[in-house]
């Protein structure tokens, strides 16, 4: 192997998380980097574009996320990525915008389209769904590789309630689950497009494990 071919194997991956306004940036970068990360947090569309991961971490409402996210053109710079094969990690309502639409509080906004269905209030007795919970993920996962009997750390009250495609000649998508008063998407795994409805960064060793999975994608 030459030393150029053994410098790009063991190099960190360069990841860029997106920082349009959204809180929770600075727990999702230390936990990147402490898993093997080359971290940067920032709007600028040439470092998204380039980096081996682009991470859209998403905090509170639906509808100020999508306006965060236009204002830095997220939603081309993630289809960009997309279109390449380059993958890009969503995290809570970072997962939430990837959906069609989001339904909250009587007001629908279009969300990125890459996945068809709307996220919705959930159905539990108790709101929001903040604490550990466990998941159910499909076997062949390799976001959950090694940790699927693990508990992950919530705290949202809407989800999408299902991720189901048309009969189509490409994989499936590979949806895992959870409950909390009815089933939601807890994760996705989408060829270059993961994931998250929980924080991985706030899930213990758990967490990042499943965000040292993620990276081993990137390789």
């Amino acid at each position: 192997m030459t030393t150029t071919g053994a410098a790009r194997l063991t190099r960190r991956p360069r990841v860029t998380l997106l920082d349009y306004g959204s809180g929770n940036l600075h727990s999702a970068a230390r936990a990147l980097t402490a898993v093997g990360a080359d971290v940067t947090v920032t709007a600028d569309e040439t470092t998204a574009l380039d980096a081996d991961g682009l991470v859209v971490p998403g905090v509170g409402a639906f509808a100020a996320c999508m306006a965060g996210l236009r204002g830095v053109d997220g939603p081309r710079i993630v289809d960009v990525r997309l279109a390449g094969a380059r993958p890009v990690l969503g995290i809570c309502v970072g997962m939430q915008v990837m959906f069609e639409v989001g339904d909250e509080f009587a007001e629908e906004v279009p969300g990125f389209g890459e996945w068809p269905g709307r996220v919705e209030r959930l159905t539990a007795d108790v709101l929001p769904h903040m604490g550990w919970n466990t998941v159910t993920p499909p076997p062949e996962s390799r976001l959950f590789d090694g940790i699927a009997d693990q508990r992950f750390y919530f705290v949202h009250s809407f989800a999408a309630r299902e991720l189901s495609y048309p009969d189509s000649p490409m994989a499936p998508p590979l949806v895992t689950t959870c409950d909390y008063g009815g089933g939601f998407v807890a994760a996705v795994e989408n060829g270059p497009l993961s994931a998250t409805q929980f924080h991985p960064e706030k899930s213990g060793d758990a967490g990042l494990a499943l965000l040292r999975n993620w990276l081993d994608t990137l390789r």
